[in-house]
């Protein structure tokens, strides 16, 4: 996996699957430009979360990959129809989170104490029975025991919303992808898996 690159290892990860019937160009298609806005769930998450002042302000767009990056995140890597790899390095458990700026090659050698370094991405592998399983992982390293002791306290709050937000962003992708194909099954909701080793940011 790409993002073995850029965060091998790391305290917490959390990751979520789901099986989609469509093209892969298209499936990467509609994960790439995907505006989570869209989702009344994910609106309504968003709200309610303990999520830094700067996000919570964000317009719609700011919850589609590329607004994303406008407010803090880092593309890292992304290879088409393959895997999608975004960083973000901050204080998560703060009020303002205290988003840091870097580039790619930044982000691997940041190791300031007092920072956590979250890794997320988006990986399409194809089956032999032509669907497109979608995969979500995210990665968080802490980098001293201090921040990681606080992060695991904000984790404590915010854990089921996070998950929440991954299982609609694979639901959305599944739907906008197999729509585009025109292929939906009636079950097309009910193969979006997760697991959970300790936390996801």
């Amino acid at each position: 996996m790409i993002i073995d690159q850029f965060l091998p290892l790391y305290d917490v990860s959390a990751s979520y699957h789901i099986r989609v019937e469509a093209p892969i160009d298209t499936v990467y298609s509609a994960a790439r430009s995907l505006d989570m806005h869209d989702s009344r769930i994910v609106r309504c998450l968003f709200r309610l979360r303990r999520l830094p002042v700067r996000l919570r302000r964000l317009p719609g767009s700011g919850r589609t990959l590329d607004g994303m990056l406008k407010w803090g995140f880092v593309l890292l890597a992304d290879k088409p129809s393959q895997e999608f790899v975004f960083g973000l390095i901050g204080r998560f458990w703060t009020a303002t989170a205290q988003i840091q700026s870097v580039t790619s090659e930044a982000f691997v050698k940041f190791d300031r104490p007092g920072f956590a370094k979250a890794a997320g991405n988006m990986a399409f592998i194809p089956q032999d029975d032509g669907s497109v399983q979608v995969t979500t992982e995210t990665r968080v390293l802490c980098l001293d025991k201090a921040s990681r002791r606080r992060f695991r306290m904000y984790w404590l709050l915010i854990s089921p919303f996070s998950g929440m937000v991954r299982k609609e962003w694979l639901r959305l992708i599944k739907e906008r992808a197999e729509a585009l194909s025109g292929h939906q099954r009636p079950d097309s909701h009910g193969d979006n898996h997760g697991q959970d080793h300790g936390a996801a940011f």
